[in-house]
């Protein structure tokens, strides 16, 4: 079963009641349906975005056990394999012996992380948005390891690389598609 992103947003409630992981979700589901519009796979957008939606289910009550128990969670469920794999990718190599593979896995690898240090990055400015976020602004904080220091900025760079991206690149397309986002303030 591939589930509906209603249906992905149903079952992490169950898991996660936390604003803070709740909110995580939606701005990388939404940030994965838009990667799958502008890199030409619209028609996988749902898919990508239960990805999105699923990524981090275990990690509120489980957190030492991330990327592994979610997949028995989403198998007792009778969730698809590669929908499974998909969302646990995300955890290579620290969590799970799953390299992301298929552009999709290489996105929501690259964009985890990412999108948290965006948000806090956004949460400095004067707007307190993301609508007027610049590259050259995030790059400041990225360069700055104590400045929302919870996100890896080896996974960010490995992210980019994994795609065949600049950092640069990876950067501007996920400031815009969080900036599409309804989920993202």
């Amino acid at each position: 079963m591939i589930p509906t992103p209603d249906q992905a947003w149903e079952l992490l409630c169950e898991y996660n009641e936390g604003d803070f992981h709740r909110k995580h979700a939606r701005t990388v589901g939404d940030v994965l349906r838009w990667y799958a519009v502008e890199l030409g796979r619209g028609d996988q957008a749902d898919y990508w975005e239960a990805v999105g939606i699923l990524h981090d289910l275990d990690f509120e009550r489980w957190p030492d056990e991330h990327c592994v128990k979610c997949q028995e969670l989403m198998g007792e469920r009778g969730i698809d394999p590669s929908l499974i794999r998909a969302a646990a990718s995300h955890g290579w190599p620290d969590c799970v012996d799953l390299p992301p593979e298929l552009e999709m896995e290489k996105v929501l690898f690259a964009v985890d992380e990412l999108t948290g240090l965006i948000g806090a990055a956004a949460m400095m400015r004067p707007s307190k948005s993301v609508s007027d976020l610049e590259v050259k602004s995030l790059k400041k904080k990225f360069k700055d390891k104590k400045f929302a220091a919870g996100c890896s900025r080896d996974v960010i760079q490995k992210g980019a690389e994994l795609l065949g991206w600049e950092l640069d690149q990876l950067m501007e397309k996920t400031i815009q598609a969080m900036r599409a986002s309804p989920n993202v303030d």
